[in-house]
């Protein structure tokens, strides 16, 4: 059972943040080519950099055909339609949240199957939620939103870290997976709808002309 509804958070998730590396990918005007490959990455970046840390060879994301698919279909879906994908970007808004949600706590899981530390396997939790969007953004040149005040690491950090105190307590994991991803939600809910943020740097003068 807590195999297939990791198998589903996993190709959840894939969707969901394929869907917003392909609405980025239109915004900058790539080509339909452009738009799968940043959809792939969006999707299954986190994935594929997890699974070479715990010794999962080949990635899930490599070895099962359906993940890609996913990341194709998606890429497709916005490239065809985008108009009403852009005007439903609030909306994809809160589905990354709900893919980060299902990516941190399915990859905390995976990695405590294969016998990692908890501590270590909540931090590749978070890696699997965040690694996708980071791999996203820099491919456009953009900063990595995960590494700005925005409240999102932390939120799949937090999420990570219910799977992993429940595996140390010898808890329900089915229950903490569920419990995990709906904190991880929670606090990305409000990010987005309260503007809850971390404290950003403030340098005392201007960068460099070569840093900007």
């Amino acid at each position: 059972m807590l195999h297939i509804l990791l198998s589903g958070l996993d190709l959840g998730g894939t969707f969901v943040f394929a869907i917003s590396g392909a609405l980025l990918a239109v915004r900058h005007r790539l080509d339909v080519f452009g738009v799968i490959v940043l959809s792939f990455a969006a999707g299954n970046a986190g994935g594929i950099t997890r699974d070479l840390l715990i010794g999962s060879i080949p990635p899930a994301a490599v070895a099962d055909w359906r993940y890609v698919a996913v990341s194709a279909v998606a890429g497709l879906m916005t490239f065809l339609w985008h108009p009403a994908a852009n005007r439903f970007r609030n909306d994809v808004l809160w589905c990354d949240a709900v893919g980060l949600a299902f990516f941190a706590v399915a990859g905390t899981q995976k990695a405590l199957l294969h016998a990692v530390h908890p501590a270590m396997a909540a931090l590749l939790g978070m890696l699997t939620g965040i690694g996708g969007g980071m791999a996203r953004d820099v491919l456009v040149r953009r900063i990595p939103t995960v590494l700005r005040a925005d409240v999102y690491a932390l939120a799949a950090l937090a999420g990570a870290a219910v799977v992993s105190v429940a595996h140390v307590l010898d808890l329900s994991a089915f229950a903490a997976t569920l419990v995990g991803g709906a904190l991880c939600f929670a606090l990305r809910f409000g990010a987005i709808h309260y503007g809850w943020r971390l404290p950003a740097a403030r340098p005392s003068e201007p960068p460099p002309a070569s840093d900007r």
